[in-house]
């Protein structure tokens, strides 16, 4: 009877311990890139912004119709879960590269943790949220800063009445006509492609459609279908003037989203079979790069002189635009684009319950030289991406800084493409840029 009893002991002791380590088992990077996915997936269901592009297996896919109410608890816990395992890595095994990799996916899942409990209503500041899902610390600028800006501005343009005003009624001269605006658009991708092409190593199965539409709260937007195509959309709402056809073109297309999304795929998801990269969650840390890289990526293809010499031979002609005051025209917009951070302030102080809708709207006319009804478009952009504003011009600066910091410079292109490439095609975030 002993020998029996201390045999089911022994059998008992190993049972347990069996499972003690079952439990505490360390799954793999990919094993949890599925379960990131599939919760991501999961979780768009409950908000259509969530994802903005997937291209991984099909079957990942919710089988399921959402739940009536959001079961944060439940997207909280799994994703903790997935947060526990990353930080049990072992990291002495990794290789530089999975190391970046591990590095990038805690600050992925940490911006999902931080989405969740957003959609479950906590609220944090403007520079918390910032941090928590785009990995950023956003500069804070007084308003009076950009007071020099502005009257640099008044001096050169001409016309009576206030800054806002005669902006306007200058820039009216350089709308490009709706029934023109396929033919620019075309032409000014068409020319961002090919310079693209020249710099890096694109699929031949790349496309993208181009679409014009209506009631949007952005400008543009790039929806990546996966293997190699985009759909790529204008909102009309509002005119569009000459300089947006490069802008526009380069920044969703060549060498911007389009291309960013198309190297990701090629690259990481399937080169190194990385598949937490075949989601693009949009509240992340990968969307500052993205915007950054995309706004960044206009100056790479299209130079400054040979932009403006492209746009005179050849959009202005297209768009039945006279090219005489091109010059002044761009000058006066590169002192504009000094104004961008003053748009933040706006959305820091409105998103902190600081100001009004109005006085946000009223601060964008005065300093970012908005109509005031595409001032108050503007802050319905606030309203629903919140603090993604600072993607675009935080983004562009920290891309920037890092490759002219590498030799990246105005008067090293090829260098800058190089840097370039490996940007778009590799794990970065904000902090590892100021590394």
């Amino acid at each position: 009877m002993k020998k029996v009893l201390i045999f089911l002991l022994a059998v008992s002791i190993w049972a347990c311990t069996s499972t003690q380590t079952e439990t505490t088992q360390v799954a793999s990077m990919d094993q949890l890139a599925e379960r990131y996915v599939k919760t991501l997936l999961r979780l768009g269901q409950y908000d259509s912004d969530v994802v903005d592009a997937y291209y991984g297996p099909e079957e990942w896919k919710p089988a399921e119709a959402a739940a009536d109410s959001l079961p944060a608890a439940e997207f909280l816990s799994e994703f903790r879960a997935i947060q526990e395992q990353l930080q049990a890595q072992d990291t002495a095994s990794l290789s530089a590269d999975e190391q970046r990799r591990l590095a990038m996916f805690k600050k992925q899942v940490l911006a999902a943790i931080t989405k969740v409990e957003m959609m479950q209503g906590k609220k944090y500041s403007f520079d918390e949220e910032a941090k928590l899902l785009y990995d950023a610390e956003p500069p804070h600028y007084e308003l009076a800063h950009f007071d020099s800006i502005l009257t640099e501005i008044d001096r050169e343009l001409p016309g009576k009445g206030s800054i806002t005003e005669r902006w306007e009624a200058y820039r009216a001269r350089f709308e490009i006509p709706k029934a023109k605006l396929d033919t620019v658009f075309k032409a000014a991708i068409a020319e961002a492609r090919s310079r693209t092409k020249a710099h890096s190593n694109l699929p031949e199965r790349e496309h993208f459609k181009l679409e014009f539409v209506t009631d949007k709260a952005w400008s543009g937007y790039n929806y990546y279908q996966g293997k190699g195509y985009s759909l790529i959309q204008i909102n009309t709402d509002f005119p569009i003037f000459i300089e947006r056809a490069i802008d526009l073109a380069s920044h969703e297309g060549y060498p911007g989203h389009h291309v960013f999304n198309v190297l990701l795929e090629q690259n990481l998801v399937d080169k190194k079979g990385w598949k937490e990269y075949s989601i693009y969650p949009l509240f992340s840390p990968q969307s500052l790069i993205a915007e950054g890289s995309a706004n960044y990526g206009i100056e790479v293809a299209f130079p400054a002189e040979e932009r403006l010499k492209f746009e005179k031979e050849v959009l202005f002609p297209l768009a039945g635009l006279n090219a005489a005051e091109a010059d002044r025209y761009y000058s006066i917009l590169a002192k504009i684009g000094q104004l961008d951070f003053a748009g933040n302030e706006a959305a820091r102080r409105y998103l902190n319950g600081e100001i009004s809708r109005e006085e946000a709207a009223d601060i964008l006319v005065k300093y970012n030289l908005y109509q005031k009804d595409r001032a108050l478009q503007r802050t319905r952009f606030m309203d629903k991406y919140r603090s993604y504003v600072i993607n675009y011009n935080l983004g562009q600066q920290l891309v920037r800084e890092f490759i002219e910091a590498n030799g990246g410079t105005n008067d090293n292109p090829e260098k800058r493409w190089e840097l370039f490439r490996e940007l778009l095609s590799n794990p970065y975030s904000a902090s590892m840029l100021q590394k």
